[in-house]
């Protein structure tokens, strides 16, 4: 296991540049995600620590080794892929014992290893399978084989669930925390789901554009984004974003006043962006936020309910069920702890 040091990379294709001096520091055992919208970096930030993308400039080090000039295979890390990268015509035992047999490891130790990542995976029943006779999840379980097979200083995952089904991927991305809490390697995972990223990281670190937004544990980017772009990103459905000013602490939204708790450096008058969560959102004959409902969708547990708040769109998540019908006008009332308020010009938090 290693600690990942990314400092000040850059990295450019002719005269575009896709990354804008990046700093990332992972901790040794640490499950990291980068996550981003498509094209914000993420995964040639992630082939740059491999060793599959040269650095345009900066440095990476992987424990205390800087390995910007080193080829992928004397990093010691293990790759696993979106696509799988299967070898078709070998069985699952050879494909992950393939590295191994390159390195000319002896076939008692090969064997061991096999048979332990096949154990830890539940691959025992399928070794002598070929990769076309294994469903989608199989497949991924013999990819992450092959990588533990190596024993590395680090795990890289490069979008390993986006070719499941929703209810495969639910439990993959389960077995893969499981299997890092297991194994306690360095890992670095970059998803474009959020929920993912969510779900399974110690902490995020939020691109876009090349630039890193934010980085912080789940929890900390939920509960403190710094600005609209992770708001909206963090948490599904996303936040809410509605325009209004800063007047005598709180924000004053058409003739609605709605109060902020949290401390906020905003001066009176400000254009400002009230966020709140839909699930801080609740019916209150009281409130002073009327909306009209537009779109009901019933999940089971829940109930997503779009409505609209003066001309702007309001997504809210109703807990309790309700005869409500598109039309209607719909009273509620936010979680004032829980509010949120930024610049409007520059899209940065402005709480204290």
């Amino acid at each position: 296991m290693a600690s990942v040091t990314i400092e000040r990379v850059e990295k450019s294709f002719g005269a575009t540049k896709v990354l804008h001096g990046v700093d990332v520091g992972i901790e040794d055992g640490e499950f990291c995600v980068l996550v981003g919208p498509s094209g914000c970096g993420k995964s040639t930030l992630l082939r740059m620590i491999a060793g599959l993308e040269e650095i345009s400039a900066g440095r990476i080090s992987i424990g205390n080794r800087v390995v910007n000039d080193l080829p992928p295979k004397e990093r010691d890390i293990a790759m696993v892929f979106q696509n799988y990268a299967l070898y078709p015509h070998m069985k699952v035992r050879d494909n992950m014992a393939f590295a191994l047999m390159l390195a000319k490891r002896p076939q008692a130790e090969i064997d061991s290893k096999v048979n332990e990542a096949a154990q830890i995976l539940g691959l025992q029943p399928y070794l002598d399978r070929y990769p076309r006779q294994l469903s989608g999840g199989q497949r991924q379980r013999v990819a992450m084989g092959r990588a533990i097979v190596r024993d590395p200083q680090v795990f890289l995952f490069d979008e390993p669930l986006s070719n499941l089904d929703a209810k495969l991927r639910v439990q993959m991305r389960t077995e893969i925390k499981s299997l890092h809490q297991r194994l306690k390697t360095t890992s670095i995972y970059v998803t474009h789901d959020q929920i993912e990223a969510m779900t399974m990281a110690d902490r995020i670190v939020v691109m876009r554009d090349g630039v890193v937004e934010q980085i912080g544990t789940p929890l900390h980017l939920y509960d403190n984004p710094a600005n609209v772009f992770v708001a909206g990103f963090i948490g599904s459905p996303a936040m809410n974003l509605i325009k209004g000013q800063w007047v005598g602490g709180a924000v004053q939204i058409g003739d609605a006043r709605v109060p902020v708790r949290r401390p906020i450096r905003a001066s009176d008058g400000q254009s400002v962006l009230l966020g709140m969560r839909p699930e801080h959102l609740a019916p209150s004959d009281a409130s002073p936020l009327t909306a009209r409902v537009e779109v009901i969708e019933p999940t089971g547990s829940d109930t997503l309910v779009m409505c609209t708040l003066g001309s702007e769109p309001l997504t809210v998540v109703l807990r309790e069920r309700m005869a409500l019908k598109p039309g209607m006008n719909l009273r509620l009332a936010p979680d004032f702890d829980a509010l949120h308020v930024f610049d409007e010009a520059t899209g940065k938090s402005l709480a204290n």
